[in-house]
C-alpha cells in the first residue's frame, strides 16, 4: 500500500495540474475588462480542459464553439488595443497566440470554417536576466491572468472571430503532448483599415502533430530556443512580442 504521504502528494500534484489549467472568458478593449464572463466570448464546453488533436474542428473555438448564436458581438476600431483575460492562470509552459477570421456575414451564425490570420505571438522572454539558467527558455507568459495586443489599424470593416490560443508545451516532446487552450471572442470591427489578410490557414489544418512548436526535440526545460506554430504575423513586419502586456482596468 502506498503511504498516506504519499497519497497527499498525488491529491496535490493532481490538483495543481488542474489549476494550471486555463481558458478565455471576457475580453479587453483598450485597458478596460468588458461585460461579463462569456458574454462576448463564446461559452465552450470544454471547462479549463485542453485540446490535442490538431486534425479536429474543436481547434476552431474549443468543444461546442461553432455557433456564437448566444454570444454577443462588440464594436471596436480597427487600431485598438484588445485582450483576453485568463481563467484561471497560464500554469503552463509555452506561448500565447491570437488569430483572427472575417465572417461572411453574421459572426453569430460563422462556424469559423474560413481564412485565419495570426496577428499576435506572445513566446519566450528575452529582456535582460531572463533567459534562466545556461540559456534555457523563460516563458513571457508565466502566471499570466490577462494579456493585451494590438488590433491591426489595417483590419478592414466587418465581423470576425478573434480567437485567442494558448499552447502548453510541458508535455510535447511526445506526439499530441502538446497542449491547446482555446476560446474565441466575436468582434465587429469599424475603420478605414484596407489591408489584405495573408498569409491566411485554416483551422483545421494549420497544424500537425509534428509541426514546428508542436511538437518539440527535448523536454521543455532542457530547450534553448522555440519557435511558435503557424503562419508569419499579418501584417507583414508584426514582431513577436517577449514581454507581457497585462495592464488592466476593472470594470465598475
Amino acid at each position: 500500500m502506498q503511504s498516506f504521504s504519499r497519497i497527499l502528494a498525488i491529491i496535490a500534484a493532481s490538483t495543481w495540474t488542474v489549476r494550471a489549467h486555463w481558458t478565455y472568458d471576457r475580453i479587453i478593449v483598450n485597458g478596460q475588462v468588458i461585460g461579463e464572463p462569456w458574454q462576448y466570448v463564446r461559452k465552450h464546453t470544454n471547462g479549463n480542459n485542453f485540446l490535442s488533436d490538431v486534425t479536429s474542428t474543436d481547434m476552431r473555438c474549443n468543444i461546442d464553439g461553432l455557433s456564437g448564436i448566444n454570444t454577443s458581438t462588440y464594436p471596436v476600431i480597427a487600431g485598438d488595443t484588445l485582450g483576453f483575460t485568463i481563467k484561471d492562470t497560464f500554469g503552463h509552459p509555452g506561448p500565447q497566440q491570437v488569430y483572427i477570421s472575417e465572417a461572411p456575414g453574421s459572426v453569430n451564425e460563422y462556424d469559423g470554417s474560413g481564412e485565419w490570420v495570426k496577428i499576435y505571438t506572445l513566446s519566450d522572454c528575452q529582456t535582460q536576466g531572463c533567459g534562466g539558467g545556461d540559456g534555457i527558455v523563460k516563458w513571457a507568459t508565466h502566471r499570466a491572468q490577462t494579456f493585451n495586443f494590438k488590433l491591426p489599424a489595417e483590419t478592414p470593416a466587418g465581423e470576425y472571430l478573434l480567437r485567442a490560443e494558448g499552447l502548453a508545451i510541458h508535455a510535447a516532446q511526445k506526439n499530441k503532448g502538446a497542449q491547446f487552450y482555446i476560446a474565441c471572442a466575436q468582434i465587429k470591427v469599424s475603420g478605414n483599415g484596407t489591408g489584405v489578410l495573408s498569409p491566411t490557414v485554416q483551422f483545421p489544418g494549420t497544424y500537425t502533430a509534428n509541426s514546428t512548436g508542436v511538437l518539440i526535440p527535448e523536454i521543455w526545460s532542457k530547450i534553448k530556443n522555440y519557435t511558435s506554430p503557424g503562419p508569419k504575423l499579418w501584417p507583414e513586419g508584426t514582431e513577436i512580442s517577449h514581454v507581457l502586456d497585462g495592464k488592466v482596468k476593472q470594470a465598475d
